[in-house]
């Protein structure tokens, strides 16, 4: 397998500085893959609570929701990933692989990348949870026909991944998804762990598991990245930590109703 690094973000991020974050480390990746010491990194974190638009939607066709969604306390962010409107925070684990996909032989295709992606996910909410997906059309994990677990949106240039993923753990998401048409799914809702399971859940006992299975599937063999011995991206890393600390209090749910 290829040894790769993964860090896990204690603290809510904001979805721009995440953003920022993900594109510093895909230039420092295609900076020195020249010499082929650049290495793959698997982030793990929670968002403060954010909706973000795909690339397919333009500004005037989501002014109108952008007005309405930070007037709840959301954060609306229009990015380059696939896929439609979302919606990102607390209670739910979101994944951001920076691979270089042409590192695996033979090297793994976008179409292959986003099946192994879905694979993981759906291979720990069953080994983890008990909790079999149903098949669905449409790229995500669903739980039922009408109930959607987690969701899949990713970009990949000269051959790097960004964004990634996303897995709701504890009922939290689920009514601020409540008030979208999330993923452009008119008949479908938000599901979670919790819900399923009927328990309480805990984020960070997720995260060893994940990351285990994720690695399986992608054929990367992650360990904890020491951030002062890896440079610039240590070095960003660490910048973004500060950030998520600095931030201070989010819009809570109970504000929905």
């Amino acid at each position: 397998m290829t040894s790769a690094l993964y860090h896990y973000f204690r603290t809510p991020l904001p979805y721009a500085q995440t953003l920022a974050l993900q594109e510093r480390i895909h230039q420092l990746q295609l900076l020195h893959r020249k010499t082929s010491s650049h290495k793959d990194i698997l982030l793990l974190l929670q968002h403060r609570p954010v909706y973000t638009a795909g690339r397919r939607q333009t500004e005037e066709s989501v002014q109108d929701e952008r007005a309405r969604l930070t007037n709840i306390g959301a954060d609306f962010v229009t990015t380059a990933r696939g896929g439609e409107l979302t919606f990102h925070g607390p209670g739910q684990i979101v994944g951001y692989p920076l691979l270089d996909l042409s590192r695996s032989s033979p090297p793994i295709s976008v179409r292959d990348y986003v099946c192994r992606v879905q694979k993981a996910l759906e291979q720990h909410l069953l080994e983890a949870h008990g909790i079999q997906h149903a098949p669905s059309d449409h790229t995500g994990v669903f739980v039922d026909a009408n109930t959607k677990i987690a969701s899949i949106g990713v970009q990949v240039r000269h051959r790097l991944t960004t964004h990634g993923f996303a897995i709701n753990i504890t009922r939290e998401p689920v009514p601020w998804f409540d008030q979208v048409v999330a993923c452009g799914l008119a008949d479908v809702k938000a599901g979670a762990v919790e819900t399923v399971k009927r328990k309480e859940m805990d984020i960070d006992a997720e995260i060893p598991g994940l990351v285990s299975r994720f690695g399986q599937k992608l054929e990367r063999d992650f360990q904890p990245i020491n951030l002062a011995e890896e440079g610039e991206v240590g070095e960003a890393i660490a910048a973004a930590e500060e950030d998520a600390l600095r931030a201070g209090n989010w819009a809570g749910a109970p504000q929905l109703a």
